[in-house]
């Protein structure tokens, strides 16, 4: 991925000593067409065509944000309730991330919506423990995570 990007803004650079405009919008310019350029000539490019992982890295931050507007409504929810009918619990959600950066920000990701918290990972790095603000059940909240989060973790990073 780093040599696609190299390899665009070098096409940007091009275009602007063609162009003789030396500002951000012929920059711009050059390097929508080194994207276009790039996405012909991708056979001859030795890795996936990258705009390819920034979609899914786009995709990715859409979910964290529906994530955590859903969540929050949640949690309105149940502060607002007269009665008290939530069932906290720690569980632990095994993983299939492996790198150190994917199971960082699975985590993160988990920290920062509202009504969860990780709270340990595994020394085996095989499963993170989460704090769960209500869960009525485990393996919904299990595979709930496992198929928002993590999958998109994985289409990004692999």
């Amino acid at each position: 991925m780093p040599l696609q990007i190299l390899l665009n803004i070098i096409i940007a650079m091009m275009w602007m000593f063609l162009s003789e405009t030396y500002n951000f919008t012929t920059f711009f310019v050059g390097y929508i067409l080194g994207i276009i350029l790039l996405f012909v000539l991708q056979r001859f490019v030795p890795d996936s065509f990258y705009m390819k992982r920034a979609w899914k890295f786009f995709l990715l931050i859409l979910l964290f944000i529906r994530e955590l507007v859903l969540s929050n409504i949640d949690i309105v929810k149940h502060v607002y309730k007269p009665k008290m009918d939530m069932q906290p619990g720690i569980f632990a959600l095994p993983i299939d991330v492996k790198t150190n950066f994917e199971i960082t920000l699975l985590a993160n990701l988990i920290s920062l919506t509202p009504g969860t918290l990780s709270v340990v990972v595994s020394e085996d790095h095989t499963k993170i423990f989460i704090h769960a603000m209500d869960m009525p059940d485990v393996q919904e909240s299990v595979s709930e995570i496992k198929n928002s989060f993590e999958k998109r973790i994985m289409e990004v990073t692999r």
